[in-house]
């Protein structure tokens, strides 16, 4: 299992106590139980944020993984060695 990178950290732990100071805050409990019933409940929530923050990188690698693979075509160059003529292109030197 890969170790967890420092924004899913971030952004887990972050959740965990913001989402629990604001339940606590809102909720009015006075119970222990209901104290660490909402504290359970953010962890749930940060670890459910932790895990969605590589969900978009996930997705991408899937995605490129089925795309098919560029073949590369050698440039054919003028006989004599010189380069192609470049229609159209600028050019700095006049």
């Amino acid at each position: 299992m890969p170790r967890p990178t420092t924004a899913q950290l971030a952004y887990g732990s972050l959740t965990v106590v913001l989402s629990t100071f604001a339940a606590l805050l809102l909720s009015d409990v006075r119970s222990g139980a209901a104290v660490v019933a909402v504290a359970a409940a953010g962890l749930l929530l940060g670890l459910f944020v932790a895990a969605a923050v590589t969900m978009p990188a996930v997705a991408r690698r899937r995605a490129t993984a089925t795309l098919p693979t560029a073949v590369s075509v050698p440039r054919s160059r003028v006989a004599g060695g010189a380069e192609p003529q470049r229609v159209g292109e600028h050019s700095l030197r006049r």
